[in-house]
């Protein structure tokens, strides 16, 4: 406070008003500070010695170092009752407080000394009036200034706001009790109680703060020595280092605190110092773990675009790419080698209804998009289309829609739930009608490429399969029937072609359902189903379709289409 006070000794020399009066030696200096003036506008105080506090008040201003991070400055008048001039949080600017004060009009009543200082304690010093909240350490400042006793009780209240770190100087003019200051001001006495005989005399007050309360602001002479930070003390000063540092011996240079060399970091590979603490560092391919200690391996197939055409691995600092069994990793170590010799149109009927449930059902798309991993998807080669049934019969995209395996799988992904029923009939009659037409994208049957037809469901239909099954088969199409949970036996035997034990798969639940393929293998692609004397001139020809190649066409010709069939699903399944 003896900054505050230094200001006025300044406001003080000023006088009469408008001559300055320059002081020797080091400038005094406010810091940032909380500062309420409480004056009496009782009907004591006559007019001209009330212009001469106002006076007081604008060049005490004027002397101050005002803006919401330095100096906030509020005023009350008081007399029988309480005014809020301005409040701490109304002005920022200097010229605007001193309009405010040029306004003031006196009250001219009674002098309540004791409910000013109630009011400035729970209001004028509220974070809601503009006061600093505590936890910031600004100090708050109460100057009151009276010329008379008290007509209520101040000892109590005074105390009170002392209390709560409100820091109080009494300044008695005149016919003030002196008794009445000591009983407000904070301690020391001798520093906080002034009195002067008239408000005429008032420059005298100005020099008493000057030899007991300015504060020499040694740290702005620039000799201090300190590293930091120089903070001032009453007629000295010390240094202070920034966080994370601490004063060396010397008091003036700083050392940054090795806070990992204390021994309770915990990090589980490295500790690193840091001026706000220890942190924790994980070796390289490693993440720090939400715990701010544990490092975890990084997994580089999030991380990175791998590229890997089936599934990548991450291991350590690297990572590598997978192909499904039965299929090998190529030279570029990303994609896996696939049987192409095979032609076929796929169309796989999916269920959609209620009872499939939606989590199920993006089993069902992972399935789906398993299967078309092993297929040489291409104009040329392996079409595939999608329908899915529940009341309702949707082609999701038809056979001559995409021309890529990736295509095919973004579109699967996409594919919306329908809920609702199970027109399982409905959705046969659909697949041979439409969408082995060759408007939906199916070859002609003269370039004898092999139709299939895949059904997968859960339940049992709500409408008639059996006309519509036995017309597949009528139609050439090779047909599949996969079950899970509570498909029916009956139904899948009835809509699968002969024989049942080779077109009929079925699942206790979704999540065994990617097993269907490696429980089928055993019965596909029998050694009986190549005639005697064929010769295999590739690995993939059983496997897939190879046999519509030309150099194997006349032994196509003495397979039957059951044959064909579960040679192309032992290429589904043989990778």
């Amino acid at each position: 406070m003896r900054g505050l006070l230094c200001w006025l000794v300044l406001l003080f020399l000023l006088q009469p008003w408008e001559s300055q009066l320059q002081l020797a030696g080091p400038r005094c200096h406010t810091g940032p500070l909380d500062l309420v003036f409480v004056i009496d506008s009782s009907r004591s105080v006559r007019p001209f010695e009330f212009e001469t506090m106002r006076q007081f008040l604008v060049g005490l201003l004027r002397g101050l170092n005002v803006g919401p991070n330095a100096t906030r400055v509020g005023v009350i008048q008081y007399s029988s009752q309480v005014q809020s001039v301005f409040p701490l949080r109304a002005f920022s600017r200097r010229e605007d407080m001193e309009r405010a004060i040029r306004d003031l009009v006196p009250l001219a009543q009674g002098t309540m000394t004791g409910l000013a200082i109630q009011y400035a304690m729970n209001v004028a010093f509220s974070v809601a009036e503009g006061a600093r909240p505590p936890e910031e350490r600004v100090p708050r400042v109460a100057v009151i200034v009276t010329d008379g006793r008290p007509q209520d009780r101040v000892a109590e209240v005074a105390a009170q706001a002392r209390a709560r770190g409100i820091e109080i100087y009494a300044v008695g003019v005149q016919r003030a009790d002196v008794g009445s200051l000591r009983a407000m001001a904070s301690p020391p006495l001798d520093e906080h109680v002034f009195l002067v005989e008239s408000f005429d005399l008032i420059q005298e007050f100005g020099l008493q703060f000057q030899s007991r309360l300015c504060a020499i602001d040694l740290c702005a002479e620039g000799t201090h020595g300190c590293e930091h930070h120089c903070v001032n003390s009453p007629g000295s000063y010390f240094c202070r280092c920034q966080i994370g540092f601490v004063l060396q011996q010397d008091q003036r240079s700083c050392r940054a605190i090795d806070y990992c060399s204390f021994g309770n970091h915990s990090c589980q590979h490295e500790c690193v110092s840091t001026p706000g603490g220890p942190r924790c560092h994980c070796r390289e391919g490693h993440d720090l773990q939400p715990d701010g200690r544990s490092c975890q391996v990084r997994d580089l197939c999030n991380g990175v675009d791998h590229g890997c055409e089936f599934q990548c691995v991450s291991e350590g600092l690297s990572y590598r790419c997978l192909c499904p069994e039965g299929r090998q990793l190529q030279a570029d170590g990303k994609s896996c080698d696939r049987c192409r010799e095979g032609h076929v149109d796929l169309v796989l009927l999916v269920d959609g209804s209620k009872s499939v449930r939606p989590q199920n059902f993006e089993l069902v798309k992972r399935f789906v998009n398993q299967i078309v991993d092993f297929l040489d998807v291409s104009p040329e080669g392996t079409r595939v289309g999608l329908v899915q049934f529940s009341s309702r019969v949707r082609t999701e995209f038809p056979l001559g829609r995409y021309g890529t395996a990736a295509e095919v799988k973004q579109a699967v992904l996409a594919v919306e739930y329908m809920e609702r029923g199970t027109m399982t009939g409905l959705a046969l009659r659909h697949m041979v009608e439409h969408s082995f037409s060759e408007a939906q994208g199916a070859r002609p049957r003269a370039l004898n490429v092999p139709r299939v037809g895949l059904v997968f469901t859960d339940g049992r239909s709500q409408d008639d399969i059996s006309v519509w099954a036995a017309r597949a088969k009528e139609e050439g199409i090779a047909m599949y029937a996969v079950g899970v949970g509570k498909a029916v036996e009956a139904e899948l035997r009835e809509i699968a072609s002969e024989p049942a034990e080779l077109h009929v798969s079925y699942a206790p639940d979704f999540g065994t359902m990617t097993h269907l393929l490696r429980n089928l293998r055993s019965s596909i692609c029998p050694e009986e189903g190549i005639s005697a004397g064929t010769e295999l001139r590739s690995p993939c020809e059983c496997e897939s379709l190879v046999e519509f190649q030309g150099r194997t066409l006349g032994a196509l010709e003495s397979l039957t289409l059951n044959h064909i069939l579960w040679g192309w699903w032992r290429g589904l399944e043989g990778k």
